[in-house]
């Protein structure tokens, strides 16, 4: 019987402790936990779906022969008629402490599914929990093709490419849909995805950057890793405006951002964000941010491949920095409200 925090951590990390044959027991004290130590088995078989697709019904006859038992057994949880509660050795535990034993069953079901390798392919459509958070975030916690909420329809995190039609877990790749707009979107989407598909090896052999791919000394890194993604890359400037101005390319040769596909605007504000992290860190005296894009020669596009500008900015790096990117007619860059 597990007596203390330590004893109830080593048995929930062992796999000859807490024994897997699925992902019920973690997601199983995942829920307790979650719901202040009490749930019914409605509601940790609707975890269950949330985890591993199946059907309602077959999860709650699955709750107490296995895990139920089990982890009764050992002490972890009791049974009261149709619901369950989590036993004494949870009494008293912290937040902190509880955050860490989520951590351990969060980790416990990503690695008996295959998902703590970022690219691994085999397991298909799958997003686990903490990507999942992340990409609603990144959405706003809306339906990015309507706009609707979360608190008036269900959302759900969708391929944008299909795996099925060759698109990959990477995280450009996922957007955020309502459940009207995804169930939609089978029906109204006639894209012939091997077109697609081929577009994003598009290359030009005289474009300045598409040469760059290949390896450049000015390709950015971070812990001497590539700043990079499956459908975009990072670049310094080689004429910066200041000190850490920042390139952000599509692999894919095409010159006009408004041309650019979901995954590939998702691509590359993914690793915008992660150079601006970075850069925030490494430079304490940046207070602040330029980003651009120049479409067409009018607006001062010089090469026909698109790239976004990250300029970081300093207190006092110029007299009157009022109007910002307003500045591309200077004569407009100042004005008065």
């Amino acid at each position: 019987m597990l007596e203390d925090f330590e004893g109830l951590k080593s048995y929930l990390r062992s796999k000859t402790g807490m024994r897997m044959s699925h992902v019920y027991k973690p997601v199983l004290l995942l829920t307790l936990i979650n719901n202040n130590g009490v749930a019914s088995t409605s509601e940790i078989a609707r975890e269950f779906i949330l985890a591993d697709a199946g059907m309602q019904k077959e999860y709650e006859k699955r709750v107490y022969p296995m895990p139920g038992k089990r982890l009764e057994g050992v002490g972890l949880i009791e049974r009261h008629a149709n619901s369950y509660k989590l036993s004494k050795i949870f009494d008293g535990l912290s937040d902190a402490q509880l955050d860490e034993i989520k951590g351990i069953l969060s980790n416990r079901i990503d690695d008996y599914l295959g998902l703590t390798d970022p690219f691994n392919t085999n397991v298909r459509g799958y997003i686990p929990g903490r990507s999942r958070f992340e990409i609603l975030k990144r959405a706003g916690n809306r339906c990015e093709l309507c706009g609707i909420s979360s608190q008036e329809r269900q959302l759900d995190v969708d391929h944008i490419q299909p795996v099925s039609k060759g698109g990959s877990n990477d995280e450009s790749n996922f957007q955020v849909l309502c459940r009207k707009c995804n169930a939609q979107k089978g029906n109204r989407d006639n894209t012939d995805f091997r077109a697609i598909t081929d577009s994003f090896n598009d290359r030009d052999d005289g474009c300045y950057f598409c040469q760059f791919q290949n390896g450049h000394e000015r390709l950015v890194k971070h812990d001497q890793k590539l700043l990079v993604n499956d459908v975009a890359y990072a670049l310094y400037d080689g004429y910066p405006v200041t000190e850490g101005h920042t390139l952000f390319i599509p692999k894919r040769h095409v010159a006009n951002y408004f041309d650019l596909y979901r995954s590939e605007v998702n691509g590359l504000n993914l690793l915008l964000e992660q150079q601006k992290n970075h850069l925030e860190k490494m430079d304490a005296s940046i207070t602040g941010w330029n980003i651009g894009i120049n479409v067409n020669t009018s607006a001062g596009q010089t090469v026909m491949h698109v790239h976004m500008h990250l300029i970081p900015r300093r207190d006092g790096d110029m007299v009157d920095p009022r109007g910002g990117v307003r500045g591309v007619i200077p004569s407009k860059q100042n004005y008065k409200i």
